[in-house]
C-alpha cells in the first residue's frame, strides 16, 4: 500500500511534454526488453506494472488537461462522455490485468478405485435440435470413460412437453408428440433415459430443475445438446470433487468443431484461435486462481449437494449457468476450472443467430448485475465480487465502441473540440497509451487474439447489442431465454440479413476521411488536429470495412463440421479388407490413408459400399463396424486418400462413430494447439488493414449479385434408422473391385502429398465436392491478384500448420498398438516411425 502511494504521488508530479515523450518512450523499450530477453512471473509483474504506470499517467493527463471549456456545453457534454468511456475501457484493462495477472493452472485429480466414485447423472437438455445431432451426444454421453452402473445420461426434452403436444395448433401439437416418440425410441435404442415435463416454465433452468426431480446422482454433468463429450471427460473432473468437499463446480472450455462467422467469413478458422479461447485459457484460468470460475451453462460437472441447498439451478435470469455459480460462491461453496477441452460444439453459423446468441449473454449478465448486485451480494470475498464485476460489466462494450467510432465525425463535420490537445500532446500521451496498451494486451493474450480482432468482435456486436442494453436497463425482468439457432446451411454466398446498418456506418465514416483530408488540404484555419482527428476515423473505417467482410456470409465449405484424428481402422470392400489410417471425420465421412497399391485403377470413380471397422482407443469397448460408401479417391505417390461416406446410419452406428470422432479428446486439443501461434503487433495490424480494404470490396460484390448465387450441396443429413438396414449401392461386379488381389505384405513407404492434394483430402471428409479449389482460387477466378501477394504470411502459417499436424498424427499413430483379437491382418502394422515430417 505503501509503495502504491508513494508511486501515485510520482505520478502525479507535472512534467512537459517532451519528458513525457521520453518516459513513455523508454517505458516501451523496456518492456520490449522484458519481452524478448527475460521470462517468468516476475518478468511479467514487471512488464504489466510498468505499462501500468504509463496509463495512469496518460490517465491523469486526460482527466485534467484535456476536457472542453464548461462554457461550451455541448463540446462539454460530448468531451465529457467520450472521458466517461475511456475510464471505463481502463477500469476493465486494470481489472483484467489484476484477474489474468497470474492465472491457475490445475494438476491432474488423484485417481480414484472405481468403487469409491460417486454417482453422475449427464443432463442433455434439449428444445428444437435434430435427432442426428442428440443420438451422437447421446452415444458418446454413454460411452464415457466411467463405471456403467454409476453413470445415466438424461435427454431434458423440451420440445416434446404436455404443453406442446396439446397445442391448440394441431400442426405444431402432432410435430411435438412425433417428436417425443421418436426421442423416445432413439433413448431406448442407446440406454439413455428420457424425460419431459408438463409445461416450458423457466426456459433451460425449469428444464435443468425437472431433471434434478428424477435423478439420483451425486454430481450433475451439462452438456448442451449439441456438445459432444469426449471419452475422458468424467475421467478427467470427477476427481477434484473427492479433494475439496465444498467444491461445487467443475468447469472445462467449450471448444467448436465449426467456425463462427466471423472465422468463416473472414477464413480465419483454421489460422487463428477462436474468440472463446482466450475467456476459456485465460480468462477462466485467472478466475479459478481467485475462486471465482463461473459455470458456463455446459460443460460443467456440479455437486447435488450444492445445487439442493440453494434450491436447484436458478432461473430469475437468463443467464442460468452464471446466476447459479454466483449463489453458490456466495454461500461459500468452491469452483475449479480445468483448462482442457474434453467437449467438441457448435457455434452460431450466421450472423443473426451469433448476435442472438450475444444478445442473450449480454442482457442475462445486465440482469444479474441489476437484479443482484455483486458489489452487494453478502458472502463474497472482495476478490470474488471484482471477479463478478468484471465479468457483468464487460457488457457495456458496445457504448463506448459505438462512442470511440463516432466521436471523430463531431470534429470533421462540426468542429466540436472535444478532446482539447495538441499534436505534440497528441503523440506524447495518447500515441505513447496506445501503443504500450497494445503491447499489454498482446503480451497477456497474444497466443490467443490476434491484435485489433477484440475490436471488430466489439463493433459487429456493438450496432446491435446497444438496443439489449437499454431494453434490460428499462425493464430487468422483461428478457426471455430463446434458444440459440445452430446448423444453419449456408448453401451460397451472399449478405446477411443484418447487413445494412454495417454498409450505412461504414459510408457515413468513408464520407468522413474524405472530408477531413478535404478540410486539412484545402480549407483555411484548419490546424494539424484535424490530420490526427482524421488518421483516427480512418481506422474506425477499417473497423468498419472488416465487419463488412463479416456481413458477407461465405458459403459453408463443410456442411457438417471435421475434426483431424489419428486413428487406425480396417476398410472392408468387395470381401476384402485393408488396414487404413483415419485422418479425419465428420457426422456424415471420414478421410482415410492407405497404399496405393492395394486399390484397383478405377477405384473412386463409382461408389462403392463397405465397412469400417475401427480400433478403439485404449480401455474401450469395440464397436460395430461403420457402414461407408467409397467416394473419390486422391492419389499421391504411395499414398491413396478416400473419402468414405456414412450411409443410413441406424442408432447402434452412431456408437461406433462417436468412439471414432470423440474417443481421443487429444484430438480437439492438437488443433487448438496448432492456431495459438503468436501473432505480433506487426503482422497482426497489416492483416487488419488489409481487411479493412479487401472486404468491403468483396462485400460490394455480393450485394450487386443479389442474393442468387447458388451453389451444389449434398443432401440432408440423413436422420438415424432405427430397424430399417443401410441402404447402400449394389455392389460392383469382381472385376471392378476397389481392392486390389492380396500381394506379398511389404512395409509401405509414406509420401508427403502436395499441398493441393492435401487441402482436397481434408475438406472431402465432411460433404464437400470431390473436386476442391486449391488455395486461393477463389481470387484467382475474381482477378483478386493483390490477395496472392499480401496473404504469403498466412499461407506459410497454414503451410507450418499442416506439416506440424503431419507429424503430430504420425506420431500419434506410430505410438498406437492394435488389439490383435480384433484386427488380425497388418498392413501398416510394421511401418516405421516416420521422423523427417518432425
Amino acid at each position: 500500500m505503501g509503495t502504491t502511494a508513494a508511486g501515485l504521488a510520482l505520478l502525479s508530479q507535472p512534467v512537459g511534454t517532451q519528458n513525457q515523450l521520453a518516459m513513455s518512450l523508454a517505458a516501451m523499450a523496456a518492456m520490449a526488453g522484458l519481452w524478448l530477453l527475460v521470462d517468468g512471473p516476475r518478468a511479467r509483474f514487471v512488464f504489466l506494472a510498468m505499462g501500468s504506470l504509463v496509463v495512469l499517467r496518460y490517465i491523469l493527463w486526460r482527466v485534467t488537461d484535456t476536457l472542453p471549456s464548461p462554457g461550451d456545453p455541448v463540446s462539454f457534454g460530448f468531451g465529457l462522455l467520450l472521458l466517461f468511456c475511456e475510464l471505463y475501457c481502463v477500469f476493465i484493462l486494470f481489472v483484467s490485468l489484476i484477474i489474468n495477472a497470474e492465472p491457475l493452472r490445475r494438476r491432474p485429480p488423484v485417481a480414484a478405485p472405481a468403487a469409491d466414485l460417486p454417482t453422475v447423472d449427464v443432463f442433455v437438455p434439449s428444445y428444437n435440435e435434430d435427432a442426428e445431432i442428440l443420438a451422437m451426444t447421446l452415444a458418446a454421453a454413454r460411452q464415457m470413460n466411467y463405471p456403467a452402473d454409476k453413470l445415466t445420461v438424461w435427454l431434458l426434452d423440451d420440445g416434446g412437453t404436455d404443453q406442446k403436444c396439446t397445442d391448440s395448433d394441431p400442426e405444431k401439437a402432432a410435430a411435438a408428440r412425433a417428436r417425443r416418440a421418436e426421442l423416445q425410441a432413439l433413448c431406448g435404442a442407446l440406454g439413455a433415459r428420457y424425460l419431459t415435463r408438463e409445461r416450458n416454465e423457466h426456459a433451460k433452468a425449469g428444464n435443468l430443475n425437472n431433471g434434478l426431480s428424477a435423478a439420483t446422482g451425486d454430481l450433475v454433468l451439462v452438456l448442451d445438446a449439441d456438445h459432444v463429450p469426449f471419452r475422458s471427460l468424467l475421467a478427467e473432473t470427477v476427481g477434484y470433487f473427492a479433494e475439496d468437499p465444498k467444491l461445487f463446480l467443475v468447469q472445462t472450455p467449450h471448444a467448436f468443431l465449426n467456425p463462427d462467422p466471423i472465422e468463416r467469413n473472414l477464413k480465419t478458422f483454421e489460422r487463428m484461435p477462436s474468440e472463446n479461447e482466450m475467456f476459456y485459457a485465460v480468462t477462466q484460468a485467472g478466475l479459478d486462481k481467485w475462486n471465482g470460475s463461473f459455470f458456463c451453462g455446459s460443460a460443467a460437472l456440479l455437486r447435488r449437494q450444492a445445487l439442493d441447498e440453494a434450491g436447484g439451478f436458478a432461473g430469475i435470469t437468463i443467464t442460468e449457468d452464471c446466476e447459479t455459480a454466483f449463489e453458490l460462491h456466495s454461500r461459500g461453496w468452491t469452483s475449479a476450472y480445468v483448462d482442457r477441452p474434453l467437449i467438441a460444439g457448435l457455434q452460431p453459423d450466421t450472423l443473426a443467430d451469433f448476435i442472438g446468441q450475444r444478445s442473450r449473454w449480454c442482457q442475462g449478465m445486465f440482469q444479474i448485475l441489476l437484479l443482484k448486485n455483486p458489489a452487494l451480494q453478502k458472502g463474497l470475498k472482495p476478490i470474488q465480487k471484482l471477479a463478478y464485476l468484471s465479468s457483468m460489466t464487460f457488457w457495456f462494450f458496445p457504448i463506448p465502441r459505438l462512442a470511440f467510432m463516432f466521436a471523430p465525425l463531431l470534429h470533421i463535420f462540426f468542429d466540436l473540440k472535444i478532446f482539447v490537445a495538441s499534436v505534440d500532446e497528441s503523440i506524447a500521451y495518447t500515441a505513447t497509451y496506445i501503443v504500450i496498451n497494445l503491447m499489454m494486451q498482446n503480451y497477456v493474450y497474444g497466443k490467443f487474439r490476434w491484435p485489433f480482432v477484440s475490436e471488430l468482435y466489439e463493433y459487429v456486436q456493438g450496432l446491435y447489442l446497444s438496443k439489449a442494453i437499454v431494453s434490460v436497463i428499462w425493464s430487468p425482468r422483461k428478457p426471455t431465454f430463446n434458444v440459440t439457432n445452430k446448423g444453419a446451411t449456408l448453401d451460397h454466398d451472399h449478405l446477411s440479413s443484418l447487413s445494412l446498418p454495417f454498409f450505412a456506418v461504414y459510408g457515413l465514416l468513408l464520407v468522413g476521411c474524405l472530408v477531413a483530408g478535404w478540410r486539412y488540404l484545402f480549407e483555411p484555419g484548419v490546424t494539424n488536429l484535424m490530420l490526427v482527428v482524421g488518421l483516427w476515423n480512418f481506422f474506425n473505417l477499417l473497423t468498419a470495412g472488416a465487419a463488412l467482410g463479416v456481413c458477407a456470409e461465405r458459403r459453408q465449405l463443410e456442411r457438417t463440421p471435421s475434426l483431424a484424428v489419428a486413428r487406425r481402422g480396417r476398410l472392408t470392400l468387395g470381401g476384402r479388407a485393408v488396414d487404413v489410417a483415419i485422418e479425419r471425420v465428420s457426422a456424415e465421412a471420414c478421410t482415410v490413408r492407405m497404399p496405393a497399391s492395394l486399390l484397383a485403377p478405377g477405384a473412386g470413380h463409382h461408389p462403392v459400399p463397405g465397412t469400417l471397422a475401427v480400433e478403439p482407443v485404449a480401455g474401450a469397448a469395440p464397436a460395430g463396424a461403420l457402414p461407408v460408401i467409397l467416394g473419390p479417391v486422391t492419389r499421391s505417390g504411395a499414398d491413396a486418400v478416400c473419402r468414405l461416406a456414412f450411409g443410413g446410419l441406424r442408432v447402434q452406428d452412431y456408437v461406433a462413430l462417436a468412439g471414432l470422432m470423440y474417443g481421443d479428446a487429444e484430438a480437439m486439443r492438437r488443433f487448438q494447439l496448432r492456431r495459438r501461434r503468436h501473432k505480433d503487433l506487426f503482422t497482426g495490424t497489416l492483416q487488419f488493414i488489409w481487411w479493412g480494404l479487401a472486404e468491403p470490396v468483396r462485400a460490394l460484390r455480393y450485394a450487386l449479385a443479389g442474393d442468387a448465387r447458388p451453389v451444389a450441396v449434398e443432401g440432408p443429413v440423413a436422420a438415424p434408422v432405427y430397424d430399417e438396414p443401410v441402404q447402400a449401392p449394389v455392389p460392383p461386379q469382381p472385376a471392378d473391385l476397389p481392392l486390389a488381389a492380396p500381394a506379398r505384405p511389404t512395409v509401405p513407404v509414406r509420401v508427403q502429398a502436395p499441398a493441393q492434394t492435401t487441402a482436397q483430402a481434408s475438406g472431402q471428409a465432411s460433404g464437400q465436392a470431390s473436386t476442391r479449389v486449391p488455395v486461393h482460387a477463389e481470387a484467382e477466378a475474381d482477378g483478386d491478384w493483390v490477395r496472392l501477394m499480401l496473404d504469403y504470411e498466412n499461407d506459410r502459417a497454414l503451410g507450418d500448420r499442416a506439416l506440424a499436424d503431419r507429424a503430430l498424427a504420425d506420431r500419434a499413430l506410430a505410438d498406437r498398438t492394435l488389439a490383435d483379437s480384433t484386427f488380425a491382418d497388418r498392413t501398416f502394422a510394421d511401418r516405421p516411425r516416420r521422423t523427417d515430417a518432425a
